[in-house]
């Protein structure tokens, strides 16, 4: 057995030092920095101390027939969609989300669908007993359903479990923060045991062909805690998203080896859990209101779906010395951007007003597309005219008031058809795009078309 040694791990980043420090000199936090015992190897491999020698691996070219990787559909139609088309047998998932926004939820309910399949499902929590599991089963319906319970932290434990029968084919462990194993001498959550939890976890899943979807805690900046050599460890990693204020959730794909990312799934709390959105555009534009100033429809692109979101604004004269500008949903540092460009390029002013922007439904926009459609909305509360409620808007603009084409935009138009609108406002470099008769197409290459066209239906400019 090799020797233990001392070192010294940021709890924050995982970074390792030789002697404690008051501050991490990796991530900047303070009092993160905590004396651990690392032992011969993590999660039972080789230590550093080893001297094994190495055998030669055989050097292959890039060229070659390869097999495209084994699915298992869930039918659970926004998980597969998310996931690239179902679990790859072999792989590992991280879950991460808020606490209470529905994560043990949606995979109990995609391992009972699994086992009603035939597959072979086993659930172990970490954080819940066994007769808690039970008791959401029984309100989700579930309770018949084939799935293998057993709540246990101690990683030996489960391995010598889960290899004294057949393995599953689908393996959740919730969570990663409360496993740990003797083979690391520290408390269970922090970054040594997590990191030989999930190395271990991940090493039974590659060589028995398992999928294993792992739950993660996130912390306040929303970001799943511990290591992030988890997160490079795993093969995909999910955020589950929402609003407590909302039903909607949206599942994202920030990383998948076997699938594309940024795809996102989109599902609705209901008292019987969690269920799928087919058409999640009518679902954000339920509620709209159509007469309303400050409102722009925005034919976004998430992943691979089009979605039609509504953007509102509401800019208000102000009396202090500093407007406020507050924005959910959206970049702030963004709205900043678009704010000056229209007091710039377009002679919009907003220095005496305040700003408020949000993304109707709880969803949040990373796309400059919306660039085009925030201006639309700033434009409209700023001058009291209310948009036509019968188009949308896409672009992103530069800082020289230029609107860049952006990617998929017969995609986005014929989203915008199907759900009953007649016209798009859009870059002029998509243009080319065709789209069905009956729908009208206006090119924009500079924002400050825009105001002119708004200007021209209220009648004066809108700094007035």
């Amino acid at each position: 057995m090799a020797r233990r040694s001392t070192q010294f791990i940021c709890q924050s980043c995982g970074a390792v030092t030789a002697k404690w420090q008051g501050r991490c000199e990796s991530c900047g936090e303070w009092n993160t920095i905590v004396e651990e015992q690392s032992g011969g190897g993590i999660g039972g491999g080789p230590g550093r101390g080893s001297r094994t020698k190495g055998r030669v691996v055989p050097l292959v070219g890039l060229s070659g027939e390869t097999k495209e990787a084994p699915r298992i559909e869930s039918k659970v139609a926004e998980l597969d969609r998310v996931t690239g088309g179902g679990f790859v047998r072999g792989s590992a998932l991280l879950v991460g989300g808020d606490p209470g926004i529905g994560k043990s939820t949606l995979l109990i309910q995609a391992a009972a669908a699994l086992a009603q399949l035939g597959h072979a499902t086993v659930y172990i929590s970490g954080e819940e007993s066994i007769a808690q599991v039970r008791l959401r089963a029984e309100r989700l319906g579930l309770a018949q359903a084939p799935v293998q319970l057993a709540a246990e932290t101690s990683v030996e434990d489960i391995l010598a479990t889960l290899e004294a029968g057949p393995a599953p084919a689908l393996l959740i462990l919730d969570s990663v923060q409360t496993l740990w194993t003797d083979t690391a001498d520290s408390p269970p959550g922090t970054v040594t045991q997590v990191r030989a939890s999930a190395q271990a976890m991940v090493r039974y899943a590659k060589k028995n062909g398992t999928t294993l979807v792992l739950v993660g805690h996130v912390t306040k900046d929303g970001q799943i805690a511990g290591p992030r050599v988890v997160e490079h460890m795993v093969d995909a990693v999910l955020y589950f998203e929402g609003d407590g204020a909302h039903q909607y959730r949206i599942l994202r794909s920030v990383k998948n080896r076997f699938g594309a990312t940024d795809e996102i799934g989109v599902f609705e709390m209901t008292g019987k859990g969690l269920a799928q959105v087919a058409n999640p555009s009518a679902l954000f534009l339920g509620d709209r209101t159509t007469n309303a100033p400050g409102a722009a429809v925005f034919a976004g692109l998430e992943g691979s779906r089009p979605l039609l979101i509504e953007i509102q604004a509401l800019v208000a004269a102000s009396s202090l010395g500093t407007p406020r500008r507050a924005v959910i949903g959206w970049d702030s540092a963004r709205l900043s951007m678009i704010l000056a460009v229209l007091e710039a390029r377009c002679g919009v002013r907003f220095s005496q007003h305040d700003v408020y922007l949000n993304v109707a439904g709880g969803l949040k926009i990373n796309e400059p597309g919306a660039d085009l459609a925030v201006a639309a909305a700033l434009v409209s509360s700023l001058s009291g005219l209310a948009l036509p409620a019968n188009c949308v808007y896409f672009g992103e603009v530069s800082l020289s008031g230029a609107i860049r084409p952006v990617a998929q935009a017969p995609a986005r138009l014929k989203e915008a058809q199907k759900l009953g609108f007649e016209q798009a406002y859009c870059p002029d470099g998509n243009l080319k795009d065709k789209t069905a008769k009956g729908f009208s197409v206006t090119g924009l290459p500079e924002l400050g078309d825009l105001v002119v066209k708004l200007s021209a239906r209220a009648g004066a400019s809108p700094s007035d």
